[in-house]
């Protein structure tokens, strides 16, 4: 039996110690929150649920809990309770499993986004966050490469498609995934390049697909419909290991250094694949739907769309602010990323978030 204590406001997410995994959640107008743990990604029924008393877990409008003897590869997921009032901005439903905003890789197996639409439980086709302990991993003395922008040659890719073809020689597994693009470093190299600039990674829907990708009946390919903004997308993993994107991407980062290339992500903090007020509820929406996105000012039912995307992010608001930068840092202090191209946006260098 597992006897949870109270647990650390910060830092929030899951995070690893010796004695078990600290969580910590934001939600300022929920009346109750629920951590579940999950042994496999496809489970419908969670082994443990912990309810969040407010009167131990939460401090202010952080909801958190400590539980012993948990390790990395945990699967996990919130059910957060409140009202649901469309029109001044409320949208939890506790029937609803939600991704932590601070998750640093996902899980799913048989993933339906139409579930999260629809009334009711949706736990066995919903995505799972995964603890992750960051430090578990050699980087066998990797640091930052430094080119100068004056003599910078990018080459622009996106991960799946790079080496998806046969053409590309790779073994059928490894066409586009991290490991399939290590191997490919060496053509990289022959093109005289200094970097390579990734198309999104951060874990995206992969059933939410644009306009563009609905007319040629596709799915979501490019990827500029993030939902977990911390973890590396798992579709382009080669292992099916629930810690599989963290290692990988580290690998293929580390395997670029080596090379002597840098490695710059395509990243978009304007919006998200929850879509407007006809979207799923996956993650934002359910936590603190009044926080994390921007409300139409006379009818909060509705999203304000300037991103084109369906909803537009808050990111104006100090929570949110925090998150970007929290995510920023993160990308490149732990998974040793070089710069930034963001989206709708100019590039940003490592130095300002290092």
């Amino acid at each position: 039996m597992i006897t949870p204590l109270s647990g650390q406001a910060y830092p929030l997410g899951a995070t690893v110690t010796p004695d078990g995994v600290n969580f910590s959640l934001f939600s300022k107008n929920c009346h109750r929150v629920e951590l579940l743990l999950f042994e496999h990604e496809s489970d419908a029924h969670p082994t443990h649920t912990f309810p969040l008393d407010p009167r131990h877990n939460r401090t202010f409008y952080y909801w958190h809990i400590f539980i012993p003897g948990l390790k990395a590869g945990q699967l996990y997921g919130y059910r957060v309770h409140g009202p649901f009032d469309p029109a001044r901005g409320y949208r939890f439903d506790a029937a609803k499993l939600l991704i932590d905003p601070y998750a640093r890789a996902v899980a799913y197996g048989d993933y339906r986004r139409e579930a999260a639409k629809l009334p009711g439980d949706n736990i066995a086709h919903a995505m799972k966050s995964v603890v992750v302990d960051t430090a578990a991993y050699d980087w066998e003395g990797d640091k930052p490469l430094n080119h100068p922008f004056s003599s910078m040659v990018i080459y622009e890719m996106h991960v799946g498609g790079f080496t998806k073809d046969p053409s590309s020689g790779l073994l059928p597994a490894h066409r586009g995934t991290y490991p399939g693009l290590i191997e490919k470093i060496p053509h990289l190299k022959s093109l005289g390049i200094t970097a390579v600039e990734l198309l999104p990674v951060q874990q995206f829907d992969p059933q939410d697909a644009g306009p563009e990708e609905v007319a040629a009946q596709l799915t979501n390919y490019w990827g500029y419909q993030p939902l977990a903004f911390f973890a590396p997308h798992r579709g382009y993993c080669l292992s099916p290991d629930p810690l599989a994107p963290v290692r990988e991407f580290r690998d293929l980062v580390k395997a670029m250094h080596k090379a002597g290339l840098e490695v710059i992500l395509d990243v978009v903090f304007n919006h998200t694949a929850e879509s407007d007020h006809k979207g799923p509820t996956l993650s934002f929406r359910g936590i603190e739907n009044r926080a994390y996105y921007i409300l139409d000012a006379k009818n909060q039912a509705i999203y304000a769309n300037h991103s084109g995307t369906g909803n537009s992010i808050k990111a104006n608001h100090s929570v949110v602010r925090r998150f970007i930068v929290d995510c920023l840092r993160y990308w490149v202090c732990e998974m040793h990323v070089d710069g930034f191209r963001f989206d709708l946006a100019s590039v940003m260098s490592r130095d300002e978030y290092g």
